[in-house]
This record gives structure tokens, sequence and C-alpha cells, in this order.
């Protein structure tokens, strides 16, 4: 994943909310009383960031991001891009700065790069299982609070495609909603009528009747969510080639291929973000006088 998809994601309100979530992280750790007992603020050094694992990297252009709060003597260079494959041992950057800025700013840059690829390697995996199919892979809102665009973010490095960024983004019709409007159609019809234009809207569907319900409807995507591959498959027959299909619900790397044979159009997968291993990275410091 070139750097500039980087630059394109983090526009607006994605940028404001990742800034956010730096300037919390970095204050979490309030005063680095230990460095300031040991280095003075003319001290300079120069850290190299390694892989510790074979990996997919993602999250390395939050580095000079985070370098900007310590001022102009801080500087980075990025040796991979987001999206590549590295192996063990492989330096993916390489910061000097004042040391005091660097050691503070060591264990948020480490966390930001250690999830993230964590989250991409994942993402990989399954993408890779998919291969051959015209299934693709989604990401959900089961993201921790905060970190919801760059964990989003971590998934188009891994391959994978953003379900919804937000609620407004789009409509998605669960039980509670249903319930409320009384039927499926009643709910979409009202969706129509309130929002001009409509946003695109999604019906979560748990039983054959619901997804023959929802597929008179005026929609953009239905999901089949837990539903066993048996009633599955007879749902994606039920369903026109005008409305999309999702996926969802128990997926894993020993099932998804299985699944996507079906044909769905996307198979959604909740623990690319809420249960991906963090990916291995060490730092290295190099004090210079």
């Amino acid at each position: 994943m070139p750097t500039n998809t980087f630059d394109e994601f983090f526009q607006a309100e994605a940028k404001m909310f990742l800034l956010a979530t730096i300037r919390i992280a970095l204050a979490e750790d309030a005063s680095d009383l230990t460095s300031m007992g040991l280095f003075t603020e003319d001290d300079m050094a120069q850290a190299m960031i390694v892989a510790k694992q074979d990996t997919v990297v993602a999250g390395l252009p939050i580095i000079p991001m985070m370098l900007e709060f310590g001022g102009e003597d801080c500087q980075s260079h990025l040796n991979v891009d987001d999206g590549d494959t590295v192996s063990e041992g492989t330096m993916v950057a390489a910061l000097q700065g004042p040391a005091l800025h660097l050691l503070k700013a060591e264990r948020v840059i480490m966390n930001f790069l250690c999830h993230l690829s964590g989250i991409a390697n994942m993402t990989a995996q399954y993408v890779e299982a998919l291969k051959g199919t015209k299934t693709q892979l989604l990401d959900t809102r089961k993201t921790l609070p905060g970190l919801r665009f760059p964990e989003k973010y971590a998934v188009l490095a891994g391959g994978g495609k953003n379900h919804r960024l937000t609620l407004s983004d789009m409509l998605m019709l669960k039980d509670n909603h249903i319930d409320r409007a009384g039927s499926i159609s009643q709910a979409v019809n009202q969706l129509h009528t309130v929002h001009t234009p409509c946003p695109p809207i999604e019906v979560e569907c748990r039983t054959l009747e619901e997804v023959e319900e929802a597929s008179q409807c005026d929609i953009k995507r239905i999901m089949l969510d837990n539903m066993d591959a048996e009633t599955a498959k007879t749902a994606l027959g039920i369903i026109p080639n005008t409305i999309e299909t999702e996926i969802s619900g128990n997926i894993s790397l020993d099932n998804i291929r299985e699944i996507a044979e079906l044909g769905p159009d996307y198979i959604s997968v909740g623990k690319l973000t809420h249960s991906a291993p963090s990916s291995d990275f060490s730092m290295k410091f190099i004090p210079l006088r």
C-alpha cells in the first residue's frame, strides 16, 4: 500500500481523530521522569525499528506525525510501505532527534505499529484464503474506542475492504430497528421517507422469511447473519442480483473458503479488528553526544 493511500484515508474527520488519539496517548504517559533525569535537552539519539517476525506492516506514516510533536529536530525515514510484507530482521524505519522526545514517543509508536500491523497481517491471511473467489473481505465496527479509523486503515493495508466507517455511511437495519418499525418493509420505507437523499440501506436477516421480505425492498445489501451453510446457500438463491449479499458471524480461517464458495459478494469478519494478535517489532536506540 503506497504511503499516499495513508494521506488519502486520513483526511478531515479521520485525521482529526488520529491526531487526537496521538495526543491522548502521549499525555497518558505524563512526564518521562526517568529519561529527564539522565538526558539533557541537548542530547540527540538515533533509533531503528526492526521487525521481529515475518509480517505485513501498517501504521508507519504515523511515526512522522508523532515526531512533529517533538519539533523540527525530529526526523524519520520509512524504509518500507504500509501493506508490504517484511521478514524478521528487516529495519522498517529509522528515527533521529532529541533523546528525550524519542524515548517518550517510543512506546506510543510501538503500540500503534504493533497493533495495526497485527490487524493488517491477519487481514492478509483472510484475503489469501479468498483468492479465486468473487468474495471480498470486509471489516466491522468492532473496533477499539478512539481507534476506529487507524484500525480500519490497517484492514486496507492488509488487502481487505472497509464496511462503513460511521453510522452515517450506510443505514443498517437490525432486529431492534425492525421490531420498532413493525417489519422490514415498513422500516425501509420509513428510512426513505425520513432521509432525502437516503444513504444505502443494508438489512440484517436471520431467517429465510426475512430474506424473502428484504429481497422485495429498495435496499443496497442483505446480510445473512449467523446462518448455517445450507440455509445461507438457500438464501443466496432468493436474493436478486440487484442486491448485494454479505455473510457474517462465526467466520474463521478454517471455514471462510467454504463460505465464500457459496457465492456471496462479501464476508465480514469482526475478529480482524477485535482479536488480531499484535505483530512484534523492537526499537533500538543509539545515544549521540
